[in-house]
């Protein structure tokens, strides 16, 4: 059997999948995200089965793929929502540290062209204190950040979802074949 169009898109999906769900795992770890923490390593490893079920021809591997991957548009919806503000979310909450920490996103102090100002306090104009404010001057947000990474695997999620869905079938009428 050939490689098919189809489950070559697959496998290179899965692999993609992989790179970007690491890449976002070590940010997650950086930020001591626990929750996003648990979810990218299962991630990994359905990706990881995945990849394994469009290279051997297993069926149910790439059907518990598509299940996983539709969970997988949820959270990452649900972290998009989270990140905008949108349904009585709010970035500010501890929901992704799980309550453990009050550790928030990594970007939020790392992201790019992101750069403190020492400004003066309004208690240093009244002289009584001389202390100096910190303001974050950034490029781009951290919550944008955290949203285009969410954008970037929702849309590998649905490519993937689409040939998941084609190569099971195909595989399907390829197993009715043989046993007629």
């Amino acid at each position: 059997m050939g490689c098919c169009s189809g489950r070559c898109v697959l496998i290179f999906l899965c692999c993609v999948q992989l790179i970007s769900a690491v890449e976002r795992q070590a940010f997650d770890f950086l930020g001591f995200q626990w929750a996003p923490i648990m979810i990218n390593f299962f991630h990994i490893i359905v990706v990881i089965l995945g990849l394994f079920g469009a290279i051997q021809y297993r069926s149910r591997y790439v059907i518990m793929y598509l299940l996983w991957t539709l969970l997988w548009i949820g959270w990452n919806v649900f972290v998009s929502c989270l990140y905008l503000d949108l349904g009585g979310l709010s970035k500010d909450s501890d929901v992704l540290s799980l309550g453990l920490s009050s550790h928030h996103s990594w970007w939020k102090d790392n992201g790019p062209g992101c750069r403190s100002e020492n400004l003066p306090s309004p208690a240093w104009q009244n002289q009584q204190n001389p202390e100096l404010t910190t303001v974050q001057s950034c490029w781009l947000e951290y919550q944008y950040i955290e949203i285009l990474h969410c954008g970037m695997q929702l849309l590998i999620s649905l490519l993937g979802v689409i040939y998941a869905f084609f190569v099971a079938s195909s595989f399907a009428s390829e197993e009715e074949s043989y046993y007629k």
